[in-house]
């Protein structure tokens, strides 16, 4: 007996339409942003329909080879404070108005840290152990003698005067040495590191010890993985390691609290050794040489480049904004899981909107190619994301404010501004780019609504508000406390926050009186008074929801650690989806069964 031809050909034929109508129906929906399109974006970042369809394609390559291990609920360090930062150029500007005029933009849009380089050419200009500038005939009598030499740290004094002046905080790179400290400054670029390192490291401990006190934050380099920043010589990550732990042993002892910051890590799948150095490689070659203990915090970068915030695709030779994901997973295999990432430089380079054609711009298109609406749209996600995702992100700094003026227009770089270099006496401002605008009405609208997402959160966390013991109600205290997770508690009389996730994790000690939790205003559940610490669930569900908490004494403070959110929303409803595919399956089965035993068979 054999099947009817003509039962077979319309099977078939039911079959083409079925999935002509799907095409249809898929393109309709990209076309229109629908659904599909939503999904789409939010797994590969591309908007363009046929980008998704190909990025569609290529995350599921993230299927086939072993996922990084980012061990997401770890205490992690140097989270705590307010991740919103911005790259700038202070040190290139020579009025004040100007410099006050930057700042009032920065900080109104809600910005809190700058990253600024203290330029090691700038300040130890004349020779070893000279802080004087002698380049210049300054009074103008044709020679330049020591009438012409002036201080060269006043810049810089003037500031950390004017940051602290307007409320903000500064990470300081250390870098770009003077040409003195080279020997041979023909052959290379004037990045180089020096011949010899301990100029750097007594560079380093003279901004640390002139600053001790109002800088806390300084970054050991730039880029060393990719030419020009480490010379013309190979990049070698010993090398730089001989560096960074010179300078961290030598600023710890100028101030234990000093945090040290790599130097940022360059994204590059380059394996030439000389023009770029595979990062991930790198950073290995870093941890072999024994730089695990020379920094507090590791730094990337988080350019976005040819994809949106929201691309998923982890590739080895690919480069998109969660590069750093591949080096959490080298963090976490060589014990360094309890070490946060700071992404010194972020952006998109909006170069598409350029009124220079494309053959005149130096680099056109290496840093990526985008709009000035897709920069706008794309950098607030940016931080949403890692706050959503990536528990082990500090401090983002967007890549930049704005240069000193246009004339590099004709250089790529120059594109990544958040507002036009327009300042002047007669209009003393600057014009924002839409970035700006979208930047400041983000970090306005979650300063007013902070949320804890998926991660181990200190209680010092900027998104924790804390009030202190009666009857003066002032913020909670940082205290050294035995058995915390980084030897460091809070005490406080009420805490209030809220989170995001299947579960919510306290971890509290209240060795005076009982601890009412409340959850959505409603008593949830009370500690009990213990010298112990005690590690409490006053939530826990299947699907993510948003809960706020209030956690307070009557009088007597208490202690609080952390506060833990998981989503583990895939493993809960995962025996659902389990039984439901089984049943799919078996009903298929059926069905095939069934219809096998009536078709008419000759």
């Amino acid at each position: 007996m054999r099947e009817n031809p003509r039962t077979r050909w319309r099977w078939g034929r039911w079959l083409v339409v079925i999935v002509l109508v799907f095409i249809l129906l898929l393109g309709l929906d990209l076309a229109s942003h629908g659904l599909a399109w939503r999904i789409f974006w939010s797994q590969t970042g591309e908007e363009q329909p046929l980008g998704q369809l190909q990025g569609m394609v290529e995350l599921g390559s993230n299927l086939l080879r072993a996922q990084p291990e980012t061990d997401p609920i770890q205490p992690i360090q140097y989270t705590a404070d307010v991740p919103y930062g911005i790259n700038v150029f202070l040190q290139k500007e020579v009025e004040e108005p100007k410099l006050r005029a930057m700042l009032g933009m920065i900080r109104d849009a809600g910005f809190v840290w700058l990253r600024q380089e203290f330029t090691w050419e700038d300040l130890e200009v004349d020779g070893r152990g000279q802080f004087t500038d002698t380049r210049n005939d300054r009074n103008g009598d044709g020679v330049i003698d020591e009438a012409d030499t002036i201080d060269a740290w006043a810049k810089y004094d003037r500031i950390v005067d004017l940051v602290e002046e307007y409320g903000l905080k500064m990470m300081v790179r250390l870098s770009n040495p003077p040409p003195w400290s080279r020997a041979d400054n023909e052959s290379t670029t004037p990045q180089a590191p020096p011949d010899d390192y301990q100029d750097f490291v007594n560079y380093a401990v003279a901004v640390a010890e002139r600053y001790k006190g109002r800088i806390q934050h300084y970054q050991v380099w730039n880029e060393p993985n990719i030419y020009p920043e480490w010379g013309n010589d190979f990049a070698d990550a010993a090398a730089y390691t001989d560096m960074l732990c010179r300078t961290y042993e030598a600023l710890k002892a100028v101030d234990p609290n000093i945090v040290v910051i790599s130097a940022a890590i360059a994204p590059t799948i380059s394996l030439d050794g000389l023009y770029g150095y595979q990062d991930v490689i790198y950073l290995q070659n870093m941890y072999d040489a024994g730089a695990g203990d020379c920094f507090d915090v590791l730094a990337a970068q988080g350019y976005g480049l040819r994809s949106g915030p929201t691309d998923r695709r982890l590739s080895i030779t690919q480069v998109n904004y969660q590069r750093h994901v591949l080096y959490r997973d080298v963090m976490v295999a060589n014990g360094d899981g309890d070490k946060s990432i700071w992404l010194s430089e972020m952006g998109w380079n909006a170069i598409l909107d350029a009124e220079l054609p494309a053959d005149q711009i130096t680099q056109y298109g290496e840093y990526g190619l985008n709009t000035q609406d897709e920069a706008a749209r794309w950098t607030p996600l940016a931080y949403q994301r890692a706050a959503e995702d990536w528990p082990w992100i500090g401090q983002i700094d967007y890549w930049f404010f704005t240069r000193p003026d246009p004339f590099e227009a004709d250089q790529a770089f120059y594109y990544f501004r958040m507002v036009e270099p327009d300042y002047s006496p007669e209009d003393p401002t600057f014009t924002p780019l839409p970035v700006y605008e979208t930047m400041r009405d983000y970090i306005a609208y979650q300063t007013e609504n902070p949320v804890l997402y998926r991660g181990v959160h200190q209680a010092e966390s900027w998104e924790v508000v804390t009030e202190g013991e009666l009857p003066d109600p002032t913020l909670g205290v940082l205290e050294t406390a035995e058995g915390a997770q980084f030897n460091e508690a809070v005490s406080t009389r009420i805490t209030t926050f809220t989170t995001f996730g299947t579960e919510t994790r306290l971890r509290i000690k209240a060795d005076v009186g009982p601890v009412t939790i409340l959850v959505d205003g409603e008593r949830a559940i009370e500690v009990n008074t213990s010298d112990a610490w005690q590690e409490i669930t006053p939530v826990y569900s299947v699907l993510p929801e948003e809960h706020s908490f209030r956690i307070g004494t009557l009088r007597h403070n208490y202690l609080i650690d952390s506060i833990t959110v998981d989503n583990r929303i895939w493993w809960n409803i995962a025996p659902f989806i389990i039984t439901g595919v089984a049943l799919l399956v078996i009903l298929l089965a059926t069905a095939v069964w069934a219809w096998q035993r009536r078709t008419p068979l000759r």
